[in-house]
């Protein structure tokens, strides 16, 4: 059955703070048409545009950052995990800053905003990104890998030197569902020992402990954690929303060892160069279940 593309039915606003910059922002999601895709629209400067693609991908200094001509607008992986987690293809977000804010520091909020807004189908078919073999990429100790699948889901495994978080794994199948309970909700996260630094850096100006996991030497600062591996759910939300810039669903395993938002849009291009890797399907059945279904319907009727 083909799947159709979706947007919002209302727009929907909110407002925030930036997490690097600590502006106070005022974002809207608007209705767009079919093949629009994902787009930026900074208000403060006359309306102009950054299409959330691969190849307008500006910086990666602790987010994402997307740039066109003169404008840009940065941290953007959160909420684009939540749209296409939410299978919203076409949308337009409005913005008086340079980033999208940040929240809660995860993708909660963004899910209620979509929730509000209400989905809608057009007439207009989505179109999937089926791996047909194996798609990969490594940076000393750092890898990243797509492989043949029947669904979307994704492996990831972290390491850091500090005593909560040496090592973490997890296996998730990503699906609408699984997404807004299991990934959606897990926080951005920092370590108190860096957070001086880059404020001097002018990052994490907007950063607080309501909106971000801060781990001290030894433990969290926090009052608790949303998952006990929330720190790995994070990263599977980071690198949902940094490969929404491929511009379709994928349908493919993704594994990812000690990845970061460089190595995530690094992916994004290579996926985009590797046309032979892949290729563009209507529907996200899987062959199986395709020829199950023409099975049961019977052979067809020849005239």
């Amino acid at each position: 059955m083909m799947a159709a593309q979706q947007t919002i039915r209302r727009s929907v606003p909110c407002t925030g703070i930036g997490l690097h910059s600590g502006r106070r922002v005022t974002m809207r999601l608007r209705p767009a048409p079919a093949n629009h895709g994902i787009r930026f629209r900074r208000l403060d400067l006359d309306g102009l545009e950054v299409p959330a693609v691969a190849a307008r991908v500006a910086s990666m200094d602790y987010a994402t950052g997307l740039a066109q001509d003169a404008a840009s607008v940065d941290t953007v992986e959160h909420l684009l995990a939540a749209l296409v987690g939410l299978g919203i293809d076409n949308v337009t977000v409005e913005l008086n800053q340079a980033e999208v804010p940040i929240m809660d520091g995860s993708a909660a909020s963004f899910v209620y905003l979509v929730h509000e807004a209400q989905v809608k189908r057009l007439k207009a078919r989505r179109r999937f990104l089926r791996v047909a073999r194996t798609i990969s990429l490594s940076y000393g100790d750092k890898s990243i890998a797509l492989y043949p699948a029947d669904d979307f889901r994704v492996t990831y495994s972290i390491s850091f030197d500090h005593p909560l978080l040496r090592h973490q794994t997890r296996n998730q199948r990503v699906t609408e569902e699984t997404f807004i309970e299991e990934i959606a909700p897990a926080r951005t996260f920092g370590f108190l020992k860096e957070i001086e630094q880059l404020r001097q850096r002018g990052l994490a100006l907007g950063g607080s402990l309501d909106n971000a996991v801060v781990l001290g030497e030894t433990g969290v600062l926090n009052s608790s954690l949303r998952f006990e591996d929330e720190f790995v759910r994070h990263k599977i939300l980071d690198v949902i929303g940094d490969l929404a810039l491929v511009g379709h669903p994928l349908i493919g395993h993704l594994v990812v060892h000690r990845g970061g938002h460089a190595l995530h849009a690094a992916f994004a291009r290579r996926i985009l160069d590797e046309t032979d890797a892949w290729y563009l399907d209507d529907a996200p059945e899987t062959a199986a279940a395709k020829t199950a279904a023409a099975s049961v319907a019977g052979p067809a009727l020849s005239t």
